[in-house]
């Protein structure tokens, strides 16, 4: 059974995207969530980061950017960057003023440098092409929300195909959301490759790589002074995952955020 939090919301007022107007990181960021509050609510709310609402999707219906990749592409199906572990440390703290990820070297690890990683979640002609995706919460007991998906391949036949393989396994996948915090969430991601979770801004998991099933869980009461939140206000909750390389692609989101709500990007 599928059951959407269709009435819950953040307060009303600003959500704290970790980033200043001016686009240098660690300030606040002020959204207008319209007249009902609700973060991406079905009433018309929404989450953005132009300052201005946005019509955004309803709680527990995650609208995901998909972008394709050839398996040419200098980051994806390379040999030596398969480590089979966790990478630690591959991107910086604080997300761009973008809104995008950073890679932290100049100089190649499992990521080729700067330039090849900042094509990984921005839309770049000939190099990716992109596609939206629903993925759909589950409340699979009393206030846990799950998307489950052992074989996630979500765009299997399209973009750059499989190429010649039985799955296409060479993907981005980034989800850009706003949750309140109300004190006692948790949040947990369990999957292959690389996943990076920012939590306004701030990093707050980090399973980088090319490896096996991984997990790694956010306690929002544990981690509120590092990552500069305070119960009853609203924050950005970003998603940023790579598929990277053939045989397995899993992909576990397991929230007790009362409404995780993404807009349509």
């Amino acid at each position: 059974m599928i059951t959407l939090c269709a009435s819950c919301g953040a307060a009303t007022g600003e959500i704290d995207m970790g980033q200043s107007k001016s686009g240098g990181s660690g300030g606040n960021f002020n959204v207008d969530f319209g007249s009902n509050g609700n973060v991406g609510g079905a009433a018309g709310g929404g989450v953005g980061n132009t300052g201005t609402s946005t019509e955004g999707s309803a709680c527990g219906q995650l609208v995901a950017t998909i972008r394709d990749f050839s398996d040419q592409h200098p980051d994806f199906e390379k040999l030596p960057y398969v480590t089979g572990k966790v990478e630690l440390g591959l991107v910086k703290a604080n997300l761009d003023k973008d809104r995008k990820p950073v890679y932290a070297f100049d100089k190649p690890t499992v990521i080729t440098s700067q330039d090849t990683f900042s094509q990984w979640y921005r839309d770049v002609n000939g190099v990716n092409q992109k596609f939206s995706v629903t993925l759909q919460l589950q409340e699979t007991s009393p206030g846990i929300f799950v998307y489950d998906n052992d074989l996630f391949f979500p765009i299997d036949g399209k973009g750059f195909e499989n190429q010649g393989r039985n799955h296409n396994f060479h993907f981005t996948t980034e989800i850009r959301g706003g949750f309140a915090y109300k004190g006692g969430e948790k949040f947990s991601f369990k999957g292959d490759d690389d996943v990076w979770v920012f939590v306004n801004g701030k990093l707050a998991i980090d399973i980088g790589g090319i490896h096996g099933k991984e997990t790694a869980t956010i306690d929002f009461d544990a981690k509120a002074q590092e990552l500069g939140i305070t119960k009853g206000k609203t924050y950005s909750l970003d998603v940023f995952h790579a598929e990277r390389h053939i045989t397995e692609s899993h992909f576990r989101m397991e929230t007790s955020i009362q409404c995780l709500s993404v807009p349509v990007l």
